[in-house]
């Protein structure tokens, strides 16, 4: 008489069915807590995608904040394998902030009239993410804390990353470390205000760049540097005309003058003698 078969396992069979005493994906994740925050205001169907587009986006600024700052303690300490890593993964990053404009733009105008109302003076204008990204990579502006004093917490945060030196600050003193003659008034300086263009520092990149080989480091990390900011200023342009597509020239809802506004952020750099570089190479 032949044996029964046993039946053949299927892929997952082995898998936990009771997880009372496991941690979950949910759980690990928080996932109840993080969906919770999808409320909208209105009966819209398209204010849908604006919360999603935007919570998506803070989270990504998150990992911007967090990378950046491992960056510049890499830079600060001499150690640049883990600040170019981590400035390859800031790249990633932007390029997923940039392609969700893509999806914010599928928002028609008469979409976004929709619900626009309900937002009131909410705007992205008052991102605390965002501006503490931008003022570690060097666009300082106090002005810029004003939106967030009914926020203390917050408020300090961004003042501490308005006081301390950015990025590119911290480069320079590398730069000055390798014994290249920085000027003093570069290191030594009132980091609440941008860095301003300096002929000389633009002369320091031109002999590292003009021997490469030699400065590989310095020079690969400049380049790191000059791919940041080109992505930035991709997603800003990206944010500029997905406005101008759905509200046109409009004000925002905070009080910006919107496409105006962000029209002009075009036209600031954060390392600037690394792009005039190019020009005298």
């Amino acid at each position: 008489m032949s044996k029964e078969k046993k039946p053949q396992s299927r892929v997952g069979d082995d898998l936990h069915v009771d997880l009372a005493d496991h941690m979950t994906y949910g759980e690990y994740l928080h996932l109840k807590t993080l969906l919770a925050a999808h409320r909208p205001l209105t009966s819209s169907h398209d204010e849908h995608i604006f919360i999603v587009i935007h919570h998506v986006q803070e989270l990504w600024l998150k990992l911007l904040d967090y990378e950046i700052a491992l960056a510049i303690e890499g830079i600060r300490t001499d150690e640049l394998r883990p600040a170019l890593k981590a400035l390859a993964r800031v790249g990633r990053v932007q390029e997923q902030l940039v392609s969700a404009w893509d999806v914010l733009s599928t928002l028609t105008p008469a979409d976004y009239l929709s619900f626009r109302d309900a937002l009131a003076k909410s705007s992205g204008f008052q991102s605390f993410q965002y501006r503490k990204v931008e003022f570690l990579l060097g666009a300082k502006d106090a002005k810029m804390l004003l939106p967030h004093r009914h926020d203390p917490e917050i408020h300090r945060e961004l003042e501490a990353a308005l006081r301390a030196p950015s990025i590119y600050d911290e480069v320079l003193r590398l730069v000055a470390r390798r014994g290249f003659a920085v000027p003093a008034e570069a290191l030594d300086r009132d980091f609440t205000e941008p860095h301003q263009f300096d002929p000389r520092i633009r002369d320091i990149w031109l002999s590292i760049y003009r021997d490469s080989h030699r400065y590989f480091d310095l020079y690969e990390l400049a380049e790191k540097l000059v791919d940041v900011e080109d992505r930035f200023q991709q997603w800003r342009f990206r944010h500029m005309k997905t406005v101008e597509r759905i509200i046109g020239f409009k004000r925002g809802t905070g009080g910006s003058t919107g496409v105006g506004f962000l029209k002009s952020a075009l036209d600031r750099y954060f390392f600037p003698e690394l792009w005039q570089v190019r020009t005298e190479l």
